[in-house]
Parts: structure tokens; C-alpha cells; sequence
């Protein structure tokens, strides 16, 4: 196949399966969408958000559509022809699932466990690959082990930092600062990306959720401005800011106009990685080489 056919067989199959994604969020068991704890019988239970044909069936598709194109473009030479196996399957099943994470995460605030042992049986399906097939990182005078480590320590790095986020944020702040979520994810995605590919996670993660966090803190100040002048100007306003009060506390947890969930934007940079991972190692090789660092 050349690449134009194969251009426009990803871009077509990433559509299908990504508006696909619609049908299989509606059959996700409620119990994968809700926090741990949650029982129907609580007088605060609340049923999980679903994906809708517009706009989430849409956004989906655009965005599986891309991720397999993005493939064929970046890898084509180096994992499309002749295929590579367990890298073409790897993509292929990873990418619907970063859309759940994705999407769940978004509508309900909650990343489901089994969708990061799920990224994590993929990446143990890379692993396999990583000896039958050609590696872009790796040349062949590297030991067995070393493609095997690379992923390992990945995983561990990464549930480990989040982690240490997390302890230091109760620690001194008193409150959560990442959930058990994303830590899980984070460990998946790493064993799915490897030590090279985590720093493209964190990176397109990070600089992609500033573009949404920058305007979340403008408006929850101009918020809040508002709601200290409708306590000024209101004629009770002891009264008007315990009214504030009950009002925010109806909100449920995943309404919280105040939250970012990061878990999509640690999704998407291993989405973009696996897509590009040739390209990436090829500038990021160049790059550790000047320091005479060996691959």
C-alpha cells in the first residue's frame, strides 16, 4: 500500500472508530464512571455523564481520524511499510481507549481503572514488540534488556511522580493535588511510551493544559469579583453570602467550573507520541547526541 492509500484508509478507519466510541461509552457499567465509594443508595448519587453523537461523537472521530493519519505520516518509512506489527496494533486499539479516558475523565471527573489496565496490557503487548521488531530508539548493539527497562522505569516514574505530587499537596496544602486516576494513568502510559516518550507525554500534556487553564483562572477570579460585589451591594449580606455558599455546595464534584482533569491532556500527549514516536526520536536523538549520550 502507498502512502496516499494508506493516508486515506487511517483517516477513514480513525473516523469510523471514533465516532464508534459514542456506542461503547454507552456501555460502560455505571460503576466504572463513578468515584470509589459511590453507591446509588447515597443521597448525593448522581448518574454519569454520557457521550452524545454531537458533539462528543464528532470530536471523537476528528480526533482518532487524526491520530491514524498522523501515524502514517510520521511513521510510514519506519512502522507502515512493510507494517510493524505490534506497533500498527499497539495505535490501533490504544487511541478509542485514550478517547474514554478522555471523555470520561471530562464529563465525569473520573479515569477508569480499567481503561489504564487496559493501556497497560498494551504497553506489555510493545514490550513483546520490542523484540520482534525494529525499535527507533535502540540500535541493535543495545542488550535485551535495555528496550524492557526503558518502559519499566517509565511506568514507575511515572505513577511515582504524580504520586509525590499528590503527597506534598496533602501534605502542606491539605487537599488532594492529583487523584489515584491519574497516577494509574500516568504509570500506563509510560510503560506504553517508555522513558523518552514520558517527557513528550508531560510536555505536550503541560503546555496543551495551560492553553485551558489560563482562561479557567481568569474567569474563576472575575467569579469571584462578582460574587464579593453581590455580597456588597446585596441588602443582607450575611444572608447573601451564605446563599453563595449552598448554592456552590449543590454543585456535584464533576460540575466544578473550577476544575481542570489533567488525565486528558496526559491521554493526548501519548496519543501524539505513539503517533510521532519516530519523528520524536529522531529530534530528541540528534538533540541527546551532542552530549554524547548513547541510544
Amino acid at each position: 500500500m502507498n502512502f496516499w492509500a494508506a493516508a486515506a484508509v487511517a483517516a477513514i478507519l480513525g473516523a469510523i472508530v471514533g465516532y464508534a466510541q459514542t456506542f461503547v461509552f454507552a456501555k460502560i457499567p455505571e460503576k466504572w464512571l463513578q468515584d470509589y465509594g459511590v453507591k446509588e443508595t447515597d443521597p448525593d448519587f448522581r448518574l454519569s455523564k454520557r457521550m452524545k453523537l454531537i458533539p462528543h461523537g464528532v470530536l471523537s472521530a476528528l480526533f482518532c481520524a487524526a491520530i491514524y493519519t498522523l501515524f502514517v505520516v510520521f511513521s510510514f518509512n519506519a512502522y507502515v511499510s512493510p507494517p510493524a506489527f505490534f506497533h500498527v496494533i499497539a495505535l490501533f486499539l490504544a487511541t478509542p481507549v485514550i478517547v474514554i479516558v478522555m471523555m470520561s475523565d471530562r464529563l465525569n471527573r473520573i479515569i477508569p481503572d480499567e481503561c489504564s489496565i487496559a493501556l497497560a496490557i498494551i504497553g506489555v503487548f510493545l514490550i513483546i514488540g520490542d523484540f520482534f521488531e525494529r525499535d527507533v530508539w535502540f540500535t541493535e548493539q543495545a542488550a535485551w534488556y535495555v528496550p524492557l527497562l526503558n518502559r519499566i522505569i517509565a511506568a514507575l516514574i511515572g505513577g511515582g511522580v504524580l504520586f509525590l505530587i499528590n503527597f506534598i499537596c496533602l501534605t502542606f496544602l491539605g487537599k488532594e493535588g492529583m487523584g489515584q486516576g491519574d497516577m494509574k494513568l500516568l504509570a500506563a502510559c509510560g510503560l506504553v511510551t517508555g522513558c523518552y516518550g514520558l517527557i513528550v507525554v508531560l510536555y505536550v500534556g503541560i503546555i496543551v493544559a495551560l492553553f485551558f487553564a489560563v482562561p479557567l483562572i481568569i474567569r474563576k477570579y472575575k467569579r469571584k469579583a462578582d460574587e464579593k460585589k453581590e455580597i456588597a451591594n446585596a441588602e443582607d449580606p450575611a444572608a447573601k453570602r451564605l446563599e453563595i455558599a449552598r448554592r456552590k455546595a449543590q454543585i456535584h464534584f464533576a460540575d466544578d467550573p473550577d476544575y481542570l482533569a489533567f488525565g486528558p491532556f496526559l491521554a493526548l500527549g501519548t496519543a501524539v507520541y505513539m503517533a510521532m514516536e519516530p519523528f520524536f526520536a529522531s529530534k530528541m536523538i540528534e538533540y541527546f547526541s551532542l552530549f554524547n549520550l548513547a541510544f
